[in-house]
């Protein structure tokens, strides 16, 4: 987190959607007056109204649109901050940092605005249920350890291909929220979804080389 990051310890533990609904508001607002039809904020706008749940609002800000279905590019340009993130929580660091090239990057408020409207219907859901328990899962050395495990499922999200965005982007989602309501018991459903995911496609394609494999030495 920016050391300029103001202190909010009044936020409210619950609702991270809502949360991430407040920090989109308040920076819509701001950009009121300015004549712009699709105002724009940089990803360190959002890094700087966040509080000590930096890392799972972070990830689960990424993981919404990855878990559109028949999405491109716009899931594999959100796994490489999700990398660094999940790499970051496996090196035990307390808040996130981002390059100022990431810091710097703006993207469309209208346009994620539309994303956590669609995106909801996937994660919203489940804050209904999320409490804390198993604390020592989000604890600090539960968290590395997740964020370790989260990389696996986030790399997925960087091949370019069908099916690999949505379901293991809703394990991603999963797990930040349970990050950010200290709920270990959602962190390991959205570690479970995002490695059964990543283990069924790499099974499939081990499945469709050996196929290939037969079908090119039966030619030969």
């Amino acid at each position: 987190m920016s050391s300029d990051a103001p202190n909010q310890p009044n936020r409210p533990i619950r609702g991270a959607t809502q949360f991430l609904r407040d920090i989109l508001s308040e920076l819509e607002a701001a950009t009121v007056g300015g004549g712009d039809d699709d105002p724009r904020a940089r990803l360190g706008d959002v890094v700087n109204r966040l509080d000590e749940r930096a890392f799972g609002l972070l990830l689960l800000l990424l993981a919404l649109p990855c878990t559109l279905p028949f999405v491109y590019l716009l899931p594999q340009l959100a796994a490489l901050p999700m990398l660094a993130l999940a790499g970051q929580m496996a090196a035990g660091r307390q808040h996130p940092w981002l390059p100022a090239r990431l810091h710097e990057r703006s993207f469309s408020l209208l346009a994620f605005k539309n994303v956590l409207d669609r995106s909801e219907k996937y994660v919203g859901w489940v804050e209904r249920f999320a409490r804390p328990r198993l604390s020592f899962i989000t604890g600090h050395h539960g968290s590395r350890l997740a964020g370790a495990l989260l990389l696996i499922p986030t790399a997925s999200i960087l091949a370019p291909i069908p099916g690999t965005n949505t379901v293991p982007g809703i394990g991603v989602a999963i797990a930040s929220l349970g990050v950010i309501e200290r709920d270990g018991l959602l962190v390991i459903l959205g570690l479970a979804i995002g490695f059964i995911w990543v283990a069924l496609l790499a099974t499939l394609g081990l499945e469709a080389a050996s196929l290939i494999r037969d079908w090119l030495t039966a030619r030969v």
